[in-house]
C-alpha cells in the first residue's frame, strides 16, 4: 500500500542494511494494526454511546459535539514519555521536541473546522438511527476521493474508483429508502436535518482529512509519530475549544447536573456513559490521524466506511433498530467495495516488488 512522502521519510529503508529494513517494515505494519484496531474500536463504539446518550434523556447537541474531540488531554502521558525518553537518550532541544509553526497552525484551523464537523453529525445523529447514520457517513468515502485528489493529487486504480462507487451507491441506495426508519417522536423535517446535516459532516470529513495529509507532506521537518500525536492534540484542542463555546453560548453546562438527575440509567451511568463516549471518539479520532500518517487519507477512508457498517450491525443488536433490505445491500456493496481496494492494493504491491527485484538483479 502506498504510503505519503513524510513516511518515506521517517522510515528511510534505502540506506539502512537489510536488518534494519527488516525492522522498520515490521515498525510500520505494527503501528498500522495498532491504529487499526484502534480505530475500530473508537468507530463502532462511539456512534452507539452517543446514541445511547439521546435514548435515555440526554439532549445537549453541543456536549455530544465536545465528547468526539473532549479525550485529547489523554496524549499528554505518550507525549510526556516521549519528550523524556528524546531528553535521557538523545539531548533533543524542546524547540526540536515540538512541532514546527506551520503545522501548528494547520492543527488550529483543522481544529475548528473538526469542532464544527462533530456538531454537524451529533445533531444529526439524535434525529436518525446509528445504523441509517453509519451508512450515510460512509458517503465521506466519495468526498474524500475527490478532495484528494484535487489536494494531494491522489492517483486511482480501477479497484479504488470501483471501491469509491460502490460505495457510495451504498449510501444512494440506503438514503432514497430509509424514511421507514424513523425513530417515534421525530418529525419529517427533523428527520430530513439529521439525513442533510449528516451528509454535510461527510462532505466536512472528506475536506478534512485529505487537508491534514497535505499538511504532513508540507512540513519542513521529518513528521514522525512524536508530531502526528502532538498534531492529534492540536486538533483535538480547537475542536473542543469550539464545542465548549457553543455549550457556553447555550448554557449547556448549567444544564448538565439536571440532565444527570433525569438521565433514565440513573446519575452515574449517565456520567459513565459521558465519559465512555469520550474515551472511544479518542480512540478514533487517534486511529484516524495514524493511519494517514501510516497511509493516505485515501486510504483511511475507504476504512472507516467499512467499519461504519459494523456500528450499524451494534445498532440493530443494541437497540433494536431495523435491518432493512436497503441496508443489507448497503451493508455488501460497503465490503464489496472494501475488497476490491485491497485487492487492487495487493497486485499493485505485487508488481511494484516484482519491479523492484528486477532492477536489483545484475545486469548481463
Amino acid at each position: 500500500m502506498s504510503s505519503p512522502p513524510q513516511t518515506e521519510t521517517v522510515f528511510n529503508v534505502d540506506q539502512t542494511t537489510p536488518l534494519t529494513r527488516k525492522n522498520s517494515k515490521a515498525i510500520k505494519w505494527s503501528l498500522l494494526i495498532l491504529n487499526c484496531t484502534i480505530m475500530a474500536i473508537g468507530t463502532i463504539g462511539g456512534p452507539l454511546l452517543m446514541r445511547l446518550y439521546y435514548l435515555h434523556g440526554g439532549n445537549r447537541r453541543w456536549l455530544s459535539s465536545l465528547l468526539q474531540s473532549a479525550g485529547f488531554p489523554i496524549l499528554l502521558i505518550p507525549l510526556s514519555l516521549l519528550y523524556l525518553r528524546h531528553r535521557r537518550h538523545r539531548g533533543v532541544s524542546p524547540s526540536e521536541f515540538f512541532i514546527e509553526p506551520k503545522l501548528l497552525v494547520s492543527s488550529a484551523v483543522l481544529g475548528l473546522l473538526l469542532g464544527l464537523d462533530n456538531f454537524m453529525y451529533a445533531l444529526g445523529l439524535s434525529y436518525i438511527p446509528v445504523s441509517t447514520s453509519a451508512i450515510l457517513f460512509a458517503s465521506q468515502l466519495a468526498f474524500i476521493a475527490g478532495f484528494a485528489r484535487l489536494i494531494v493529487k491522489q492517483r486511482f486504480t480501477p479497484y479504488s474508483i470501483n471501491s469509491v462507487v460502490l460505495m457510495t451507491i451504498g449510501s444512494i441506495t440506503l438514503g432514497i429508502h430509509s424514511d421507514g426508519d424513523r425513530p417515534a417522536g421525530v418529525s419529517d423535517g427533523e428527520y430530513l436535518s439529521g439525513f442533510l446535516l449528516t451528509l454535510g459532516s461527510a462532505l466536512l470529513i472528506g475536506f478534512i482529512l485529505p487537508s491534514i495529509e497535505f499538511a504532513y507532506s508540507k512540513a519542513s521537518r521529518a513528521v514522525d509519530l512524536t508530531a502526528v500525536m502532538q498534531f492529534q492534540f492540536n486538533v483535538g484542542l480547537f475542536s473542543s475549544i469550539l464545542s465548549a463555546t457553543g455549550m457556553l453560548i447555550n448554557k449547556d453546562f448549567q444544564e448538565i447536573p439536571r440532565e444527570a438527575r433525569e438521565y433514565e440509567l440513573g446519575h452515574g451511568m449517565y456520567y459513565f456513559v459521558l465519559s465512555a463516549s469520550a474515551i472511544a471518539w479518542q480512540l478514533s479520532f487517534v486511529g484516524l490521524l495514524g493511519l494517514i500518517f501510516c497511509t493516505t487519507s485515501l486510504f483511511t477512508g475507504i476504512y472507516s466506511a467499512v467499519l461504519l457498517p459494523f456500528a450499524e450491525v451494534g445498532a440493530v443488536i443494541a437497540y433494536h433498530e431495523k435491518f432493512t433490505g436497503e441496508k443489507g445491500i448497503a451493508l455488501a456493496l460497503c465490503l464489496w467495495g472494501f475488497t476490491s481496494y485491497f485487492y487492487g492494493e495487493y497486485r499493485k504491491s505485487k508488481v511494484e516488488t516484482s519491479m523492484t527485484i528486477d532492477d536489483q538483479s545484475p545486469q548481463p
